[in-house]
C-alpha cells in the first residue's frame, strides 16, 4: 500500500495539491542583513566583502566565523527509497525533501538544502557531496536505498571532515533506544533483555547498532534469511557482517517465529505484517513491541495490545508511543553545527537517547515512553538540551573546532529556535496556509 492510500483518511489529496501549488515549494532563501543603501554593499559585497575571504584565505576554519557554512547542511538523495513509495527518482523526491529542510529549520534553526542527484552511481554521489562540501557544516544523507547508503554514508565519513548524518539509519537508532530505555524501566527490565529486531535494512541496521553501542547486550538481528551471525553462509555483506560481530552471540540460527519464543522485546524494521499475536504470545512476561515499519506497521497498535504485549510503539502519530525522529535529528545536527563537529560517532547519538529518554519525566507510562514531537516545550526545552549533550559529547571526544560549553550550546540553539519562531510569527501572512478539507 503506498502512502496516499494510507493516509487518505488523514489528508484531502486535492487540499495538499492545491498548498504545494500555491506555495511552489516549501523553503525559500532570505537575506540575514539588511542592504538598503550604498554603504551596506560596499559592506557585504564589493569592496569590502574582499577583506573577508583573505582573512578566510590565510585561515580556513574562519569560514565557520564569516560565512553561512557554520549553519547549513546539504540533504542529499538520489529518491531510490522515500518513504513508503520507493525508488521515485529526484524529481519526485524532491518535495520530501523539502520536507526536511522545513523541519530542520523549524525545529532546529537549521539552514538545510535539498540536493537531489540525478545519479544512482555510488561513486559519482560520494564524489559530488564532496566537490560541494566546502558550502555545509554537515551533511544528511536522505532516502537512499540500501546497502548503498550505508558505504555512501561510510565512505563521506572517511573522505570528509565534516558530520554526516543518515536520519533513516541514525536518526531512526536514537529515537528507538531513547523509547526502549523507558519501556525496560516500565516493564522492571534491563539492558540484559532479549531483543530481537527484525529486518536488517537502513532503520534496522541502526536501532541494531545503537543498541549494541548504548550497552544492550543480548541482541539478535533477523533479515529475510533468518538470524544473522558471523559464520551464516549467503547474503552477508560487510554491514551484516557488523552486525554478526556485535550481536547474537550464541550464533543462534533461526526465522522469527523461533526466535521470537522468550524474547522480551521486539523491534521492527521491516514490512506490513511481519508480527504475528503468536509472536508475541510466545515472548516472556511484559513483552515489548515496536512495529516501526512505515508507513504500515508489522503489528497494529491494537493487535499488538490484545495479543497480550505490555508496551507498543509504531510509527503512526494515530497511536500512543510514536517513535518519530522529528524528536531527534534537529537537535542532533544543532549540536553538531554548534561544536563545528568533524564527525558523528555513537557516544554523541547515545547522549541523545539519553536527553529524549529523561524528557518524558514523570509523565512516563505504558501509552507515553516517548515524547510527542510536536510539543511546544519539547521544542523550545528538549530540542536545545539535545544539542547541548550532543555538543557536550563532541568536545570531550576531541571530534570539535569549536570547544562550546553545555550552557553555551544549550543558550544558542534555544535564541536561534526562538529567533525563527519570532519570525514566523511576524512574516506568517506572506506564508502558504494548510486548509483543513
Amino acid at each position: 500500500m503506498s502512502i496516499g492510500e494510507n493516509k487518505v483518511a488523514l489528508v484531502d489529496k486535492e487540499n495538499v495539491l492545491s498548498c504545494h501549488r500555491r506555495a511552489q515549494g516549501k523553503m525559500e532563501t532570505i537575506p540575514k542583513v539588511l542592504v538598503d543603501k550604498e554603504e551596506d554593499l560596499s559592506v557585504y559585497y564589493t569592496p569590502g566583502v574582499s577583506y573577508v575571504s583573505e582573512e578566510i584565505k590565510a585561515d580556513a576554519n574562519k569560514v565557520y566565523d564569516y560565512t553561512m557554512k557554520s549553519n547549513t547542511i546539504a540533504i542529499v538523495s538520489d529518491g531510490t527509497r522515500i518513504l513508503g513509495l520507493g525508488n521515485i527518482g529526484p524529481f519526485a523526491g524532491l518535495p520530501v525533501m523539502e520536507g526536511k529542510a522545513l523541519l530542520f529549520k523549524k525545529f532546529g534553526g537549521v539552514d538545510a538544502v535539498p540536493i537531489c542527484i540525478s545519479t544512482k552511481d555510488e561513486d559519482e554521489i560520494v564524489r559530488l557531496v564532496k566537490h560541494i562540501s566546502p558550502t555545509f557544516g554537515g551533511i544528511n544523507i536522505e532516502d537512499i536505498e540500501s546497502p548503498k547508503s550505508f558505504r555512501i554514508s561510510k565512505r563521506l565519513e572517511s573522505e570528509l571532515d565534516i558530520p554526516v548524518f543518515h536520519d533513516d539509519r541514525q536518526g531512526t537508532g536514537v529515537v528507538a533506544v531513547a523509547a526502549l530505555i523507558n519501556a525496560l524501566k516500565l516493564a522492571r527490565k534491563g539492558k540484559d533483555a532479549k531483543i530481537i529486531v527484525n529486518g536488517a535494512g537502513s532503520a534496522g541496521f541502526g536501532i541494531t547498532m545503537q543498541l549494541v553501542n548504548s550497552g544492550f547486550t543480548d541482541i539478535t538481528a533477523l533479515d529475510r534469511d533468518g538470524a544473522i551471525y558471523a559464520e551464516r553462509k549467503g547474503d552477508m555483506n560487510d554491514f551484516k557482517m557488523e552486525i554478526a560481530k556485535h550481536t547474537n552471540h550464541k550464533m543462534l540460527n533461526g526465522t522469527l517465529d523461533e526466535l521470537a519464543s522468550g524474547a522480551d522485546v521486539l523491534i521492527g524494521a521491516s514490512s506490513p505484517g511481519a508480527f504475528k499475536k503468536e509472536h508475541i504470545n510466545s515472548m516472556n512476561e511484559k513483552p515489548i513491541v515496536f512495529a516501526l515499519a512505515n508507513p504500515n506497521p508489522e503489528i497494529s497498535y491494537s493487535d499488538a495490545k490484545n495479543a497480550g504485549a505490555f508496551i507498543v510503539a509504531t510509527g503512526s502519530s494515530d497511536n500512543p508511543n510514536q517513535v518519530n525522529n522529528l524528536l531527534a535529528f534537529p537537535g542532533i545536527m544543532r549540536g553538531l553545527l554548534d561544536s563545528r563537529a568533524k564527525r558523528v560517532t555513537y557516544k554523541m547519538l547515545h547522549a541523545a537517547a539519553l536527553v529524549i529518554s529523561k524528557s518524558v519525566g514523570r509523565k512516563l507510562s505504558t501509552e507515553y515512553i516517548i515524547p510527542r514531537a510536536t510539543d511546544k516545550k519539547y521544542t523550545t526545552k528538549t530540542i536545545p538540551m539535545i544539542a547541548a549533550s550532543v555538543a557536550e559529547s563532541v568536545v570531550a571526544e576531541g571530534h570539535a573546532r569549536n570547544n562550546i560549553t553545555y550552557s553555551e550550546a544549550r543558550d544558542k540553539a534555544s535564541r536561534l529556535i526562538k529567533r525563527y519562531m519570532r519570525i514566523e510569527k511576524r512574516i506568517s501572512r506572506f506564508m502558504v496556509a494548510s486548509r483543513s478539507p
